[in-house]
Order: structure tokens, then C-alpha cells, then sequence
């Protein structure tokens, strides 16, 4: 029965993960023919400081509660909605944080004064942003993945539909506005999300006073798995928004334009790197799916039932990852000329494609660290690959390389924190 609700979810979520791709695809599509490479390399410089701020702004909740939702041993109802209200004010934190250092980060550190408003803008998108994903979060620990699925989709039809009208008028104003509108975008379809969201929770359900109001015991629970997992990711986020700071400021520095600059940097994370991790919806479902069996067994003291599916999560996500690497390796620029109309960006892929394998069984193995209640190694396995990456990063960015240096300090990352996080996992499990 176990195994067979874990397939299942596992199912659901690769065939909803391949139809959010493949919008998300279209969505890229559609941004990278209006705004052209320049308007998704401004776009790509503020995506590391939206990335984190999401960290920021979610905190590690939505893990903590499907965590604690799929053990099944409090009141569920209130665990998810008393922890909204604490959401919220950090997400107000955040906002009035952007609102006064939107212009030194546009202006000092990405060294891109048309990033301004989009970036005033990502800390507008938060609080939607951080009430779907705790939603998300309690269908996952019901192991409930259709209403994650359904509200994805809807999601990307809705900012699909709404990028394609709305990107020519902001043109009309300028990139920046048209970038700006970009992130602002997301509210709309966060909303969408929520409201559908609402659609699955049960019949009979109904929200009191009282279910905003926090539960000690429920709040230590939620924050002692959240803090961990919040570390982790906001340690990868740190370095990945310290990336396009030391890229600009260290090439600027040595003699490289900051046309060049901006088109490489769109190049690699607009391009290469969205098309490598296009496998990554598949590991992303089985890691989505893995996370409430791995906890509900680990708990239990089932060690060789969570070992096997671990096992069964890592060679899926190789079956998927090698066949896609291959394809790669052997037609990039037939894949770029299809999905972006252009031909840059073969030589990065290529040298990425055998690395990204890494990549994809990094999440199922990650993710069993937090079910298993072992994030704090995770967020060690994540400081040291972001600081020696970010080390990296700097010394090879002075060897006058160009954005080389970043590919190769990227691929150390991937390979490092990787094998560290396999480790940890035998350790507990053996």
C-alpha cells in the first residue's frame, strides 16, 4: 500500500512537472523573443536577490509543516494557518527592506541601474509567493499531489497569458519596465494558486479565530525543522546573489564591458542553464513525493523500507538524467535554436551536461536529509560547497577567462555538496 501511494504521488507529480516544464518553457519563450538577450540578462542578475529573498521571506515553512502534517500527530488545521500571520510580518520586513536598498543593490553591487524597479517589485511578490507554498506544503504532507499539481498549472496558463499581453506594453516604457512588470507578474498567478488551492482543502472545512493563533508547542516544532532547512537554502541563496556581484564587479574590474557582462551572464542562466535543468522536474517530483515516506519511516525506525526508496528515488532521477545528458551533449544547438531561437551558449552546455547528472540525484538526496530530520547536515554540506565555490568563483574570475570562471566554480559546487550529502545519508541508514 505504501509503495504503491508512493508511486503514485511520484506519477502525479512527473506528469504535472512536465506540463508546468513545458508552460514554463513557452513562458521563457515568450520573455526571451520580447525582451531579447539583453532584457533576460537583467532579468538573470536579479533573479540570485529574488531567489533569496523568497528563502527569506518562506523561512523553511513549508517543509516544517509537511513534515509535521505527514506524522500526523497534531492539529493540522492550525499548524498551517497560525503560522501565516508570522509569515506575514516577515514578508512587511522584507518589503520595507527592498523599498530602501533597491537602488545601492541595482546601482553598487549588480552595477545594472535598470534593475532598480524589478527589483522594488520582487519584494511586492513575496507574500503570495509564501502563502501558496504553506499551502503547498500540508497537501504534500497529506501526500495530496493533484491540488499541487492543478494550482501549478493554472498558475504558469495565468502568468503565460499575462506576460504575452503585457511585456509589449511595458516596452513601450522601457526594459526595466518591462523586467519590472516581469516579477510583478507573479502576484496575479500566486493568486491564482491560492484560490485553487482553497478549491481541494476538505468540504466540511472551516476557519476560527483561533486557528491564527500560534501554539507554542506547534511553533517549536515548525521552527526546529524550518531553521535548518531555511539555513540551507539561504546559504546556497547567499552565494548564488554574491554570484553576480563578484562576476560584474571582478570583470568590470580587469578590463571585460558591462554589455559583455550582462549578455554572457543571460547567456548561462537564461539559456544554458534553464535547458540543463529541464530533466530537474522529474527529480523534483520524486523529491516532492519521497519527503513524507522517507519522514513518515524514518520515524518509525523503518531503516531498510526508507533505504529502498531513497535507492529507487536516486536511480529514477539517473534513468531520466543520463538518456537527457546524452541529448545534450550530442544536439545543443538544435535544442537552443528550437526552444530560444538562438545558437549561443553550446560550448557552456556541453561542458555542464555530464556535471548536471550530479545535479539531478542531488535533490532526492537532499531531501530525505530533511525527512529524515538531518537538514543541519545539509546546511553544513551547503556552506561549504557555497564558500569554496564562491572562493573559486573569485580566483578564476581574475585569470581573465570570462564567465568560465563561473561554470567551473558552478560544477565544483554541484560535484562537492553532492557527494557530501550522499555521505550523510549512508551514514543514518547504515
Amino acid at each position: 500500500m505504501k509503495k504503491n501511494k508512493f508511486i503514485k504521488s511520484t506519477i502525479i507529480l512527473i506528469i504535472g512537472g512536465f506540463i508546468t516544464k513545458i508552460l514554463g518553457m513557452l513562458i521563457k519563450i515568450v520573455m526571451t523573443r520580447l525582451i531579447g538577450t539583453e532584457g533576460i540578462g537583467i532579468y538573470m542578475l536579479i533573479s540570485p536577490t529574488f531567489m533569496l529573498l523568497i528563502s527569506l521571506a518562506q523561512l523553511g515553512f513549508p517543509i516544517a509543516i509537511s513534515k509535521i502534517v505527514a506524522e500526523d500527530r497534531v492539529n493540522n488545521k492550525n499548524i498551517v494557518f497560525s503560522i501565516i500571520p508570522i509569515s506575514l510580518l516577515i514578508n512587511i520586513l522584507i518589503i520595507i527592506f527592498m523599498l530602501l536598498t533597491s537602488s545601492y543593490i541595482a546601482n553598487n553591487l549588480l552595477h545594472e541601474p535598470r534593475s532598480y524597479y524589478a527589483l522594488i517589485c520582487t519584494g511586492l511578490v513575496l507574500p503570495f509567493i509564501s502563502i501558496s507554498s504553506i499551502l503547498r506544503g500540508y497537501f504534500f504532507g497529506k501526500q495530496k499531489m493533484i491540488p499541487h499539481v492543478v494550482s501549478n498549472v493554472t498558475e504558469d496558463i495565468i502568468r503565460l497569458i499575462i506576460i504575452m499581453i503585457g511585456i509589449p506594453i511595458f516596452l513601450t516604457k522601457g526594459i526595466e519596465y518591462a523586467v519590472a512588470f516581469i516579477v510583478l507578474s507573479n502576484i496575479i498567478s500566486e493568486i491564482t494558486s491560492i484560490i485553487v488551492l482553497f478549491f481541494f482543502l476538505p468540504k466540511n472545512f472551516k476557519l476560527e479565530r483561533k486557528d491564527f493563533i500560534p501554539n507554542a508547542t506547534n511553533m517549536k516544532s515548525i521552527f526546529r525543522i524550518s531553521i535548518p532547512t531555511t539555513g540551507s537554502r539561504l546559504i546556497g541563496n547567499i552565494g548564488h546573489f554574491l554570484e553576480p556581484i563578484i562576476v560584474t564587479t571582478i570583470l568590470l574590474q580587469i578590463g571585460y564591458t558591462n554589455t559583455f557582462i550582462v549578455k554572457e551572464y543571460g547567456i548561462i542562466n537564461g539559456y544554458a542553464m534553464p535547458l540543463l535543468l529541464l530533466p530537474s522536474f522529474f527529480t523534483a517530483a520524486i523529491s516532492q513525493a519521497l519527503l513524507p515516506i522517507v519522514s513518515n519511516n524514518y520515524t518509525k525506525g523503518n531503516l531498510k523500507y526508507t533505504k529502498n526508496k531513497i535507492k529507487q528515488a536516486c536511480l529514477i532521477s539517473l534513468l531520466i538524467g543520463i538518456p537527457a545528458t546524452i541529448i545534450f551533449e550530442l544536439f545543443p544547438q538544435v535544442l537552443l535554436n528550437y526552444i530560444y531561437n538562438t545558437n549561443e551558449g553550446i560550448n557552456y552546455i556541453r561542458f555542464l551536461a555530464p556535471i548536471c547528472l550530479l545535479h539531478y540525484i542531488q535533490a532526492p538526496i537532499s531531501s530525505s536529509l530533511q525527512a529524515m530530520g538531518k537538514a543541519t547536515d545539509s546546511m553544513k554540506g551547503t556552506l561549504i560547497g557555497m564558500l569554496l565555490k564562491t572562493i573559486f568563483l573569485i580566483i578564476l574570475c581574475y585569470l581573465k577567462i570570462g564567465l568560465w570562471g563561473l561554470i567551473i566554480a558552478v560544477s565544483f559546487n554541484i560535484f562537492f555538496v553532492t557527494i557530501y550529502d550522499l555521505k550523510k545519508v549512508q551514514k543514518y541508514l547504515n
